[in-house]
């Protein structure tokens, strides 16, 4: 059986979402769990298996998976009816594996270096710069709804999630803004919310 362990308003609460999404909420067992916060409030959790004590954490009996794009990739291609993820060998399935590690391998680091104004040519060489990583949305954001074209797919909910989450805090475009409201509005998002309240 598939075990989620989840904080609310935390990095785990994109995940809720795609359990949603996929229509298996019902079907796994979501567990809240307690993290420590940037503000020191909360506290490692000695319920939760995480080896560092973080979320997401999924665990599938003697199997586990740690790391957002990769809960996603596993449950988008474990529930392939829901249409989230290309499986291997269909269409845009490369596209798809490369926004999911673009996150973590690009995004996530540029972000975190941008808000603590840690500037250094090698990290910028390395991983690039906020600007050139929103650039890089925007290209595709203007042309196309989704990052995969009209359909709204996991990479889509992961990459967000930063926008969703930090809100103005984090500089857009005006494609990138409107991209986020349509993911913000979706009825998963929203459940989402009233599961975490």
């Amino acid at each position: 059986m598939l075990t989620f362990y989840h904080a609310p308003q935390s990095r785990s609460s994109s995940v809720l979402v795609l359990l949603k999404e996929l229509g298996i909420d019902t079907e796994v067992e979501i567990r809240k769990v307690d993290v420590p916060r940037q503000d020191g409030s909360g506290r490692r959790d000695p319920s939760n298996p995480h080896p560092e004590g973080k979320v997401p954490y999924l665990t599938n009996g003697e199997d586990h998976v740690r790391e957002r794009g990769a809960i996603m990739l596993y449950l988008t291609d474990m529930f392939p009816a829901a249409r989230l993820g290309p499986l291997p060998g269909q269409p845009k399935r490369g596209q798809y594996l490369g926004w999911l590690a673009w996150y973590q391998g690009v995004l996530e680091p540029v972000m975190v270096f941008n808000v603590c104004e840690i500037i250094h040519p090698a990290l910028a060489a390395t991983f690039r710069d906020y600007d050139t990583a929103v650039q890089r949305l925007d290209e595709v954001l203007r042309s196309q709804p989704y990052l995969l074209g009209d359909s709204f797919s996991a990479a889509d909910l992961l990459i967000a999630s930063p926008f969703i989450f930090f809100g103005e805090a984090m500089p857009k475009t005006p494609a990138i803004a409107d991209w986020v409201a349509r993911i913000q509005s979706r009825p998963a998002m929203l459940w989402a919310r009233d599961f975490d309240a």
